[in-house]
């Protein structure tokens, strides 16, 4: 007969149901005569004869069968698990289908099903779950996020800070919670271009085509270590709206500039944030270098900076020839600044401590609310906007040779022969220009009529030299 609930609920362990017109009782057991609870007599009958015996006591697993090769194995120890008997190719074989109550007999019953149907079928059904376990596993191991954090670390990793953490945020908030335990080489376009449409649908276009073009790499890399078989980022081509390309917002006229030094003069803050202001558009350094600047890296009788490039890839390392320090010359303007900031903060680690803890550099938005504050919005400049204001303007208005700027820019400038210029290069050049920059700024600011450096190009030290230049 069929199991029922009831019947699974009151198997007990070692306390074996007698099954009815028992004949024969193995040597190991003991009838009883009684339900459970009830005392037993001597040899195992009960003090009331008249009861009729139902259980038999046993030190081994036994059966309750529910039909169709499914049955419950009570174990001694209390366990009660899911059994399913069954032949293939003459032999007899079992498969586990779960534990009680955790799969209930419905369930069982089901998984009972399933497996006929794969036995009509000519499956085993324990051959097929080893296959899938395998499968599993395999998935698990070729899934596009183990894949992806493969390539993470062997190609974002070695690049700056800022980098990483904007590409790994990417792939953890926009693409590892939908498509990471999928194995890499069953996802379908349709798969991802519905995950890199959820970024474009927040009106993130540029983070869209930027995700996208990471996966294609991921992909691209698992082809290369046979997880893969193509880059279906390919099909995805022209599926999303066009990214307009956004620079950082800055002045780029010297009318313009003018009226941002003399808001800048006129800003009201403390000292340490309206130093770090004015010093801004007298360095190109990025507003993270500024913030982050080291009174050990500065030697006020020397006037210079050695500047740590954060942006320096770590992946060029390789390259004997490529620097990852800056020599940055101070003009006469900026020498002032920090000397009069160096009484504040010189006995300190950071050139522009925070204002709450002053073993940590200031914040990171100290100068950008300052500039919104002032009422310069952000279509007009940011913290960035010092540095492409200084590439236009002196390669525009006042001819400086572009090389000398990019390298003052801490951008990586090569020579004809392919070397990179090192942390000294042009350093006598890149002194004067800085210079004549600070001097220009200045009458910028005071509304001079500013007279433009002549259009002859710095060249070499002997430069210095030529009338006009200084």
């Amino acid at each position: 007969m069929p199991l029922t609930d009831v019947q699974i609920r009151n198997a007990k362990p070692g306390l074996r149901p007698v099954k009815p017109n028992r004949k024969n009782v193995p040597s190991h057991t003991q009838k009883l005569e009684t339900a459970p609870g009830t005392s037993a007599g001597r040899n195992g009958k009960s003090d009331n004869t008249d009861a009729d015996p139902k259980f038999i006591v046993t030190d081994k697993p036994y059966k309750l069968a529910d039909g169709a090769g499914l049955y419950l194995e009570v174990d001694p120890a209390g366990g009660k698990y899911w059994r399913l008997k069954y032949r293939v190719a003459g032999k007899e074989k079992r498969i586990s289908l779960g534990v009680y109550p955790e799969i209930s007999l419905a369930d069982a019953r089901k998984s009972r099903d399933d497996c006929r149907k794969q036995l009509a079928k000519g499956i085993d059904p324990a051959v097929a779950r080893q296959a899938q376990k395998a499968a599993n596993t395999n998935g698990a191991a070729n899934s596009f996020e183990v894949v992806a954090r493969e390539w993470l670390k062997l190609y974002i990793d070695p690049k700056s800070k800022s980098h990483r953490k904007r590409v790994y945020a990417r792939f953890e908030n926009d693409v590892f919670p939908y498509l990471g335990k999928r194995p890499i080489a069953e996802i379908t376009p349709a798969e991802l271009l519905d995950v890199i449409k959820k970024i474009e649908n927040r009106d993130a276009e540029d983070t869209a085509h930027r995700t996208l073009g990471s996966c294609g790499q991921v992909f691209r890399y698992g082809i290369s270590t046979s997880r893969c078989e193509r880059d279906i980022t390919a099909d995805l081509r022209g599926a999303l709206k066009p990214a307009v390309e956004e620079h950082f917002a800055a002045v780029t006229t010297p009318v313009q500039i003018g009226g941002i030094l003399r808001a800048i003069d006129a800003y009201i803050g403390t000292f340490v944030v309206q130093s770090a202001f004015r010093l801004a558009p007298l360095v190109f350094v990025r507003p993270g270098e500024l913030r982050t600047a080291r009174w050990s890296d500065i030697n006020l009788d020397e006037e210079q900076w050695l500047l740590k490039l954060s942006k320096r890839d770590i992946s060029k390392s390789r390259r004997t020839d490529v620097d990852d320090h800056l020599i940055v010359p101070l003009s006469r303007q900026a020498m002032e600044i920090l000397r009069a900031v160096h009484a504040l903060t010189g006995k300190g680690v950071y050139v522009f401590p925070g204002a709450r803890d002053r073993n940590r550099p200031m914040s990171e938005n100290a100068i950008l609310t300052a500039m919104r504050r002032m009422g310069i919005p952000k279509e007009e400049m940011c913290g960035h906007g010092f540095r492409a204001t200084a590439r236009t303007i002196m390669a525009q208005e006042l001819h400086i040779r572009e090389d000398l700027i990019d390298h003052e820019l801490g951008h990586q400038v090569i020579d004809p022969n392919g070397r990179a210029y090192n942390r000294a290069t042009f350093l006598p050049e890149r002194r004067l220009m800085m210079q004549h920059w600070a001097d220009y700024l200045d009458d910028l600011k005071s509304q001079k009529e500013v007279s433009i450096l002549k259009p002859k190009p710095l060249t070499d030290i002997r430069a210095i030299m030529v009338p006009g230049y200084l």
